[in-house]
């Protein structure tokens, strides 16, 4: 996978998970868990709200994001184009 695809792949995943206000877990490295809705996201942080707190997350401190179920992105990519 090049880098490219890499971030088609994340943008995809992002966008939908902010489309549809799917909640969010993110574990940052330094093990501290996030919960929230993602509300907004560019090339280096993402916006997470839960009960009208935002929080602005770097990318590079995130290790994990976890979406309360499963997503098919062979899916979204076909019905979302």
């Amino acid at each position: 996978m090049t880098i490219g695809q890499q971030s088609h792949l994340q943008d995809t995943f992002l966008s939908h998970v902010r489309k549809h206000k799917t909640p969010l877990t993110i574990f940052l490295l330094n093990g501290i868990k996030l919960q929230g809705a993602l509300t907004s996201f560019d090339k280096f942080s993402v916006g997470l709200t839960r009960e009208r707190q935002s929080q602005l997350i770097l990318k590079n401190a995130i290790a994990t994001i976890l979406p309360l179920g499963p997503i098919d992105l062979a899916e979204v990519n076909k019905t979302e184009k």
